[in-house]
């Protein structure tokens, strides 16, 4: 089905005619947008190698008439903070998303809000998470607590479940649901729009789905797909990662791992089964991007519509022996960014670096309307568009770099990535408390060998840079005092039962093996105001 849809589209899409030279005059003349958010999509997947691995048509599609980003970054590898950075085109630590949990005022005006005020005929339909995402208090305590000087596992172990009906199509229901919601919206009320439409569909795929029997506390750590799906992954194509010696990791790496329940075995089959099923998660994704564009065509508004795909942030799926995201290497922070429309440039692949920060100007530059306010980011026109390209000379103002910024759950200390060219650099806390990391991608591109003591003067140069673009030390300061007022806050609404609820939250096992020990750690780490320091 999925073959003979991407047949029927691609025939149609060559055989159409060009978009009208003018149609940028006026409201009514401009484009259609429609925004398809995944979550956790691993940005490599669009590109070779990754594309290999798995069938991925309606993405491969729009590569073939679009254009596509290589180095596309999100602006902090979680749901909440990342979408927060992309509907208000701001750094994180200007949003002041911190974690899942806290995310932008209901009231904020997004990029969606002002192209309304100008014309555009708007709609949204499933995950938004942009004020506040799905959170546990066990996910609120642990983001608070992390700076604590204590270890313990916060997540379920990884697992995979395949399910009965080896046929079954739509296993992400949800999902589907909502994609038939926005298709049922442009069939029955866009179609009849005389103005301009802007469309947001938001996916909860290929995020991991939570644990089977486990409760609200343990999170999700299941890769959950049909025999159906795995059919489209080529499993001897599968990678298995490398993987340092857990003595060898990254303190920070090392306590992610911890957290996350992987420092303990995981045999080969394991570790390349929970990549095929995301895989084949991934694959379920694609064709609900195709049913977009699908009725997009069937309604004759293909040619007329832009269209954009991306992600909040990438997977691990068990690379630097950890799942989920939070962390700065490329399968957890690189998102897939593709564009096909009406003047955008056809089989591009564009090597700047971009960030999630850069879909608020892109939208409004596709409406015409101009930049109000400072922004963190830069339209993505310039770089995939002859057309936009004269109305928004912002490519020689675009920086060479992207930034993004970590200060959620798992991870024991705020982190900053800074990458340009072929340099990754990743600095944590306050820039002495922890060392960062160095990381060469046009040499090293699975990130195992740090080399930011081999090379100092490129560390202090990046560190320098990435100091004159956001005073870290600071911000990590911000971050270390907002957790400990937050915690403060929820103990207090507990009373003197704290410890029984927090025994009881996703760490319970180890908690109460030795409850007094943990309560002075965070007593010890209340009394304190200096930096955190890693475990």
């Amino acid at each position: 089905m999925l073959l003979l849809w991407m047949t029927v589209v691609s025939a149609s899409a060559l055989a159409a005619p060009a978009p009208p030279a003018d149609h940028r005059r006026g409201v009514a003349g401009t484009p259609n947008v429609v925004l398809v958010v995944s979550d956790s999509f691993d940005g490599r997947l669009t590109f070779y190698p990754g594309s290999q691995v798995v069938k991925l048509p309606f993405i491969n599609f729009m590569k073939a008439h679009g254009t596509s980003f290589l180095n596309a970054y999100t602006n902090s590898p979680i749901c909440c903070p990342s979408r927060a950075a992309m509907w208000s085109g701001l750094f994180t630590h200007l949003t002041e998303s911190w974690n899942n949990f806290k995310g932008l005022d209901p009231n904020y005006t997004t990029w969606m809000d002002v192209m309304k005020k100008h014309g555009y005929q708007t709609q949204k339909f499933g995950k938004l998470d942009y004020t506040s995402g799905h959170h546990s208090i066990s996910n609120r305590v642990e983001a608070w607590t992390r700076d604590v000087a204590f270890l313990l596992r916060q997540e379920g172990r990884p697992m995979v479940n395949l399910i009965p009906n080896k046929t079954k199509v739509r296993v992400m229901e949800e999902d589907w649901k909502n994609t038939d919601k926005a298709i049922s919206w442009l069939r029955n009320e866009a179609i009849n729009y005389t103005k301009p439409f802007v469309l947001y569909l938001g996916l909860n795929l290929p995020h991991p789905y939570p644990s089977p029997s486990s409760g609200e506390n343990f999170g999700s750590s299941t890769f959950h797909t049909s025999l159906y799906w795995l059919e489209k992954v080529s499993y001897d194509a599968i990678k298995i990662p490398k993987w340092l010696p857990l003595s060898e990791m990254h303190p920070v790496d090392y306590y992610s791992s911890y957290t996350k329940n992987c420092s303990g075995k995981f045999t080969d089959k394991e570790i390349k089964n929970i990549r095929a099923f995301y895989y084949a998660m991934c694959a379920e994704t694609d064709a609900m991007l195709g049913e977009i564009i699908l009725a997009l065509r069937q309604l004759n508004l293909l040619q007329k519509t832009i269209i954009i795909y991306t992600s909040d942030h990438g997977e691990l799926a068990m690379e630097h022996r950890q799942f989920y995201k939070m962390s700065m290497y490329e399968a957890s922070a690189h998102v897939p960014l593709l564009i096909m429309g009406p003047g955008i440039k056809a089989n591009l692949q564009v090597s700047n670096m971009v960030s999630l920060v850069d879909i608020y100007p892109t939208m409004l530059g596709i409406a015409g309307v101009p930049l109000l306010q400072n922004l963190s980011g830069y339209s993505l026109l310039p770089l995939s568009s002859e057309t936009f390209k004269s109305e928004h000379k912002l490519k020689s103002l675009r920086q060479p770099w992207i930034l993004s910024e970590f200060h959620g759950c798992n991870v024991n200390a705020s982190t900053y990535m800074l990458r340009t060219n072929q340099w990754k650099y990743i600095a944590y806390s306050d820039g002495a408390s922890v060392l960062p990391q160095l990381f060469d991608l046009s040499s090293d591109p699975d990130e195992l060998t740090n080399i930011a003591t081999k090379f100092p003067d490129i560390t202090y140069s990046l560190d320098q840079k990435l100091r004159s673009i956001i005073n870290y030390p600071k911000v990590s300061a911000s971050v270390h005092q907002y957790n400990k007022e937050q915690f403060i806050m929820w103990q207090q609404s507990i009373g003197q039962n704290y410890s029984n609820v927090i025994a009881n939250l996703r760490w319970h096992q180890e908690w109460l093996e030795k409850p007094k020990k943990y309560e002075s750690a965070i007593d010890q780490w209340l009394k304190t105001h200096n930096a955190p320091k890693t475990v």
